[in-house]
């Protein structure tokens, strides 16, 4: 959807795309790379804050291959510092970046300024080599994991989420151990499981060993299963009575007596929220505040207010209190 909370908005920067993954139809229906220019991006996110928006979510197909369609190398980190320069109060969210695509000038500009969700949606697929060959991903199991380790090394709270598809044409037994083990040890925040369908203009569709259905079924509830586990481990472990800024989005939808909020490390409509049970303490919607985060349920977390998230000299996060 175009729009997702009241307080955010995703934004396309391109449409389209250049890589060729084996399973994926994409560059057949929206055709090849296709980026707008840093000109217009800036001038349509500064009319969406003017709007009220308060984040922006930037999103493409490959934000990493931003502006190559033009010949352009580096597009992305320019139009990020770019966009930098605006002054005031937002949030900066980046959705779907290739492993091979995050580099050290980009982990930089995210550390450098708050504003930017230390937060990335990176599609990794798999983790087995062959699979991933056989894919037409252009990056190796080392590299994947050398990735999330000088991620996790120079920001420490970064929040990852990635797709991971089962069942892909010669996944062995061996293989979907290799990526059960990867989820249970990795400790990815956010995992979105996909089962691998024969969609027949891909590539995919025409490779032998195709994977039965029933064992498709299979592996992806006990991938499901494995990643649950994880997941309440590593919530409790990352949040459970730590304090954060979060910004509250409004009524939960299932009782006006409870308040959802999400920190920088949630995603609008596709991540979990926090659930707060007193509203007491907030005093408008869109507001950040800081919040107490007191048990995990599942995906969500449940809050309790501390305080409107303070002005402190010196604080680099104050730039983004709304209040």
């Amino acid at each position: 959807p175009d729009h997702v909370a009241a307080n955010g908005k995703r934004y396309k920067i391109a449409e389209g795309c250049k890589k060729r993954c084996a399973f994926c139809i994409i560059p057949l229906i929206k055709g090849p790379l296709k980026s707008k220019t840093e000109e217009r991006i800036v001038r349509e996110v500064r009319s969406l804050r003017e709007q009220g928006v308060f984040e922006i979510i930037l999103i493409a197909q490959d934000l990493g291959d931003f502006g190559r369609d033009r010949g352009e190398k580096g597009a992305l980190a320019k139009l990020l510092r770019k966009l930098l320069e605006e002054p005031g109060r937002f949030w900066l969210r980046l959705l779907y970046l290739y492993p091979d695509e995050i580099d050290d000038e980009l982990i930089d500009i995210i550390r450098s300024d708050a504003r930017i969700c230390p937060y990335l949606d990176m599609p990794i697929q798999h983790i087995a080599d062959p699979i991933l060959k056989a894919m037409h991903r252009t990056t190796s199991k080392q590299e994947i994991l050398d990735t999330l380790a000088s991620l996790r090394d120079k920001i420490p709270s970064i929040s990852l989420r990635t797709s991971l598809m089962v069942g892909f044409p010669g996944e062995t037994e061996a293989h979907f151990e290799e990526l059960l083990d990867f989820v249970s040890k990795v400790e990815l925040d956010h995992i979105g499981i996909f089962t691998f369908s024969a969609e027949k203009e891909a590539f995919a569709a025409k490779l032998p060993n195709q994977v039965p259905d029933k064992v498709k079924e299979a592996r992806t509830k006990r991938l499901s299963e494995e990643q649950m586990k994880m997941l309440e481990r590593c919530q409790r472990k990352k949040w459970q009575g730590k304090k954060v800024q979060a910004i509250v989005d409004g009524y939960h939808p299932e009782s006006n007596l409870l308040l959802i909020a999400r920190h920088q490390g949630q995603c609008p409509d596709i991540d979990g929220v926090i659930i707060l049970n007193d509203p007491s303490k907030v005093k408008a919607f869109g507001k950040l505040y800081e919040i107490e985060i007191k048990d995990v349920l599942g995906y969500d977390l449940t809050g309790e207010v501390v305080v409107p998230y303070p002005h402190r000299k010196g604080n680099p996060l104050a730039i983004l209190n709304p209040l």
